[in-house]
């Protein structure tokens, strides 16, 4: 799918790859930083950065000691989507093939 990707290690910069190819290669962002920091999950929208107003899902790689050691990210797709709004033309939809089958 080449979901834009970021991934950064505690002691360096990473990698910013789209589409599979690798766009940067000094990389950092202000989601990825704060996981280095927190060591936890983040599910956030930055208000800075390449993703500025983006969805985006950050996630601590870590040691066997749980220590964090990198961050990777990634842009989320599905929290563009309108679930309810979905859901509710799924129901109407059924609704009818069910009425064209009387």
């Amino acid at each position: 799918m080449g979901l834009p990707t970021t991934i950064r290690s505690l002691k360096r910069k990473g990698l910013r790859l789209e589409k599979g190819k690798i766009l940067d290669r000094d990389y950092t962002g202000p989601v990825l930083e704060e996981v280095l920091k927190t060591n936890k999950i983040a599910h956030e929208v930055p208000a800075e950065g390449m993703y500025r107003g983006k969805h985006v899902v950050v996630a601590p790689i870590r040691s066997k000691d749980g220590e964090i050691v990198a961050a990777l990210g990634i842009v989320d797709l599905m929290a563009t989507i309108d679930l309810p709004s979905v859901f509710q033309e799924y129901t109407s939809v059924l609704e009818e093939v069910e009425n064209a089958k009387k």
